[in-house]
Order: C-alpha cells, then sequence, then structure tokens
C-alpha cells in the first residue's frame, strides 16, 4: 500500500477503470494503457497536463475542491467515491499515536444477546466484537475474536457460505477503504492490507482498484450447510457514541417466507448445541 502519495494513487487506479468509449472518446490506435490516458483526464477536467502529472506524481497535493470535483465527474466516482478523494487532499490523518481500543457498550452487548435473529458488532477494520448466538450459528466467523475480512478471502468455510461471494468480496474491500478515509497510514489498517495482499491474489487485485463504497445495508444469499438457501436482509446500524467506528449487524428474512422459516430451524437447531463459543462475549482491545 503506498502510504507516501494516496491522491495519485487512488487518481491512477480510477482513470484505469474508465473506458474511453465512456466519456465519449473514441480508442483509435493501440493503447498502451488500460482506461483513460493522463492528458485525456487532464482535458476533459479543464487543467493542463502538466498540472494532472504533478497531481498523480505526489508533486502537488493541495488542489481545489473544484479541481477534485471536477476530476471525479471525468472519472464517473458516485457520491461516496468523491467525499473520498476530496477527504484525501482537505482532511488531515485522524490516526491517534496509541491505537484505540474498541469497546463494544454494555447496554449493545445486552441488546445484541437479547435479540433473536443474528447480530454482531464490529469495528472500524471488521473485527468481530460482540455476537450472539444466532450468529455464530449462521457463520463461526461471526464469532468473536474473527475477522469478516480474513474470512471472506482466507477461509473456504466463508466462501461456500455466500452465493454471492464475487459480489460480497467487492464490496466488502470497498467498504473498507471507506472506512479508512484518508487515515491511509494507519498501522491497523497497513498490518492488515499488507496481511491479505501477500494471502489472497483477489484481495490484492480488488485493493489495488481503489472503489470505495460505505457500509451499508443489503440482501445476503447465503448456503448453509444446515438449513440451505438463505436470503436475508443484512442491517448495519452505527453504535451511537463510537464515532461511527463499531456497526451493529443484523441478519433478518421477510416475515413468512422460506428464508424465515429456515433462520427458525437455525434457531431451534442452535437452541440445542451446546454454546461452546459464548466467551468471550466481546474481543480484546485493538490487535
Amino acid at each position: 500500500m503506498d502510504n507516501t502519495n494516496a491522491l495519485g494513487a487512488f487518481l491512477r487506479a480510477r482513470r484505469e477503470l474508465v473506458r474511453p468509449e465512456d466519456v465519449g472518446i473514441s480508442p483509435r490506435g493501440l493503447r498502451r494503457v488500460p482506461g483513460l490516458r493522463r492528458e485525456e483526464v487532464a482535458t476533459l477536467a479543464g487543467i493542463s497536463s502538466d498540472y494532472y502529472l504533478r497531481l498523480e506524481q505526489g508533486r502537488d497535493r493541495n488542489p481545489s475542491v473544484q479541481v477534485l470535483e471536477a476530476l471525479a465527474h471525468v472519472l464517473r466516482l458516485d457520491a461516496d467515491a468523491t467525499a473520498y478523494l476530496i477527504d484525501l487532499v482537505l482532511t488531515p490523518s485522524r490516526r491517534a499515536e496509541r491505537p484505540v481500543a474498541e469497546e463494544v457498550p454494555a447496554s449493545i452487548l445486552h441488546l445484541v444477546d437479547e435479540m433473536p435473529m443474528p447480530a454482531f458488532v464490529v469495528g472500524k477494520y471488521f473485527d468481530v466484537l460482540a455476537a450472539n448466538r444466532m450468529a455464530r450459528a449462521l457463520s463461526p466467523n461471526m464469532s468473536p475474536g474473527a475477522n469478516r475480512l480474513r474470512a471472506a478471502f482466507l477461509d473456504p468455510r466463508e466462501r461456500e457460505l455466500h452465493r454471492d461471494w464475487s459480489s460480497a468480496t467487492v464490496g466488502v474491500v470497498a467498504q473498507l477503504r471507506a472506512a479508512a478515509g484518508p487515515d491511509v497510514d494507519d498501522p491497523r489498517l497497513a498490518a492488515l492490507v499488507r496481511e491479505l495482499s501477500l494471502k489472497s491474489d483477489r484481495f490484492r487485485k480488488l485493493w489495488a482498484r481503489h472503489e470505495v463504497r460505505r457500509r451499508e445495508s443489503a440482501v445476503s444469499l447465503l448456503r448453509h450447510p444446515e438449513v440451505g438457501d438463505l436470503d436475508l436482509f443484512r442491517d448495519k446500524l452505527a453504535v451511537s457514541g463510537t464515532d461511527g467506528r463499531l456497526l451493529l449487524v443484523i441478519y433478518h428474512a421477510e416475515p413468512g417466507s422460506r428464508s424465515a422459516r429456515s433462520l427458525a430451524l437455525l434457531g431451534s437447531l442452535a437452541a440445542g448445541a451446546p454454546d461452546s463459543a459464548a466467551a468471550p462475549r466481546h474481543a480484546p482491545g485493538e490487535r
């Protein structure tokens, strides 16, 4: 991960994802690079080629918001990616000198335990900090101490669980970059990205795309080894008082659906099984 020129790395990666025909350029002749050329981006954004080159090379790191918005338009960035681009320039790193422990409020721990559907709490970098019995029954990788990113890319069981694994992994990497924001020198992020890049070709390629997506609600398509296919809503709610670092994740089914009946069956199976993963209820501080 290039921590020294985050703006340049982002611009270069996103430039390579835009096809010339997407912005009205006829791709004539042999093009030695994927996506748009630097001079094409500069022309479309209304800035000089030399200035754009300085931005990509890190020789100029203070473009105006107007320039950034023009570049976002050319690079076809959505609102999340545009906000991320602007934050890279205007928001200083918020990394503290000492790691911040991620503590789950006691009331949230109680709420998670009382929920009849799978529920767990994750930290900024997708560490599972608390989980109820139903979440652990849905996947052992929803147990406290697990990391959802490591599970997605390194555990074959997680790939088998997700019928939509390919699109799910695209989303989770984009969400990681959005969660990190301008804190590209955060040691926790750097260690996680380095580990996954070494162990997973797919993660490395997706991370290099610099896509950004907020952690939002969606539908998860699962195939559980005991109860079969499940189409579950996955809602993510920010835990108040944690500056957006912690999210409460809840899986639930449409009432009366086959998935609701299968989820109820999973609950019955979980209730009758020994709860060997109950402790610890939340993970220790920053790892």
